[in-house]
């Protein structure tokens, strides 16, 4: 037996695994097919926001306030600097079903939080043009992550605390037997007793009977130079999301001191077949909505973007991540369709990953998480 966990994947949710697993003095192995902190998926950017005011439901604030103090852990850890809070801005008119959201997990858990109308929001935060129907919340615990080197920094901690680690070395597939998971990689073969498998995009390839719940699509973001800097700087300016008249996207402040990066949320629109034939080429009407955003809704950015990128991410049916053993093979664990919303709960599903594979049980509710929530559907 060459570990007691193999895990498939280091990027966002297989670093964090690997270095839960390490502290806590189980036997691991993981594999990288590319670098250690590579931007081919969905940790590129060099920025992820972290929130806690969640439109995505309030089910996931106890999760995000527990990942809150797993970064803190990491940096600690590590030495590095990884969670900047900013403050949050969540944009969008207040009817909306996202908007109401946010409310329920901030008067679910008393969230610190402050709402502007209108008029405040123009005073306060003059780089957003609003519509009329607009309003803006603040969200007290929000911020930005480091995502290339959280990944590096979760790996290096795994590996001073004894994890064997394989970069540039691809699973081509594995085998589950009675005594435990084969994993073929190369003209190798690893024994492990589980595996966790946290591929991102990839992760459909162990796990095909899920195929059909599971897509991939193309994220992209630009970068814009401000008019007047300091207008952008992390003070006057935090990491917000807004959904207006069309337009569903997120912001950070110039981390680097130069430059405002945009991303737009994906679309079905945005399938992609394969990660392996991801397009990093970007389009004229790409640019050009980019362009029309920044000229209604950011005015003090110039609108013609100073760099472009493309990336993916992993989506399933119902926007809500695979987590949990998989149904029928208890050696099998699943991590994967996080759906764009997953590197702020990283270090906590690290955990959750590292339980399930050392314990069969975790103390977090992730019921709404079950691989088995499909098959209860009389989908597969």
């Amino acid at each position: 037996m060459d570990a007691d966990i193999g895990i498939i994947g280091l990027g966002t949710m297989g670093s964090m695994a690997a270095w839960q697993l390490a502290r806590s003095g189980a036997s691991v192995i993981g594999f990288e097919q590319f670098g250690i902190g590579h931007d081919r998926s969905a940790a590129g950017g060099e920025s992820r926001i972290f929130r806690t005011a969640y439109k995505e439901g309030s089910n996931y604030v106890p999760l995000l306030k527990d990942a809150y103090k797993l970064w803190r852990e990491l940096e600690e850890e590590s030495g590095n600097n990884l969670l900047t809070l900013t403050n949050g801005l969540i944009i969008g008119n207040p009817d909306t079903a996202e908007m109401k959201n946010v409310f329920k997990s901030i008067q679910d858990y008393d969230l610190d939080h402050e709402i502007l109308s209108g008029e405040e929001a123009v005073i306060r935060y003059p780089q957003h043009r609003l519509q009329p129907d607009e309003q803006i919340i603040i969200d007290k615990l929000s911020g930005y992550l480091r995502p290339q080197l959280s990944i590096v920094s979760a790996v290096q901690r795994a590996r001073e605390l004894g994890a064997e680690i394989h970069s540039h070395t691809a699973v081509d597939h594995i085998k589950s037997e009675k005594d435990g998971v084969s994993l073929y990689a190369g003209d190798k073969v690893f024994k492990v007793g589980k595996v966790l498998i946290t591929a991102g995009p990839w992760a459909v390839n162990f796990m095909r009977e899920f195929a059909e719940f599971m897509d991939v699509r193309r994220l992209v973001n630009a970068w814009f130079l401000p008019r007047k800097s300091e207008k952008f700087n992390e003070k006057n300016f935090p990491v917000f999301t807004r959904e207006s008249e069309g337009f569903y996207y997120y912001g950070f402040p110039s981390v680097d001191g130069n430059m405002v990066k945009i991303g737009m949320f994906t679309t079905e629109k945005s399938r992609i077949s394969s990660p392996d034939s991801l397009n990093r080429t970007i389009g004229i009407e790409e640019l050009a909505a980019f362009t029309e955003l920044i000229n209604r809704d950011l005015p003090d950015l110039y609108p013609d973007p100073s760099r472009v990128n493309s990336y993916m991410e992993i989506y399933t049916a119902d926007r809500h991540p695979i987590v949990g053993k998989s149904p029928g093979n208890d050696n099998l664990i699943y991590s994967t369709g996080f759906s764009g919303h997953g590197f702020k709960l990283a270090p906590v599903m690290g955990k959750i990953g590292a339980e399930l594979a050392m314990n069969g049980v975790t103390d977090y509710q992730i019921e709404p998480f079950s691989p088995a929530r499909f098959i209860k559907a009389g989908s597969l």
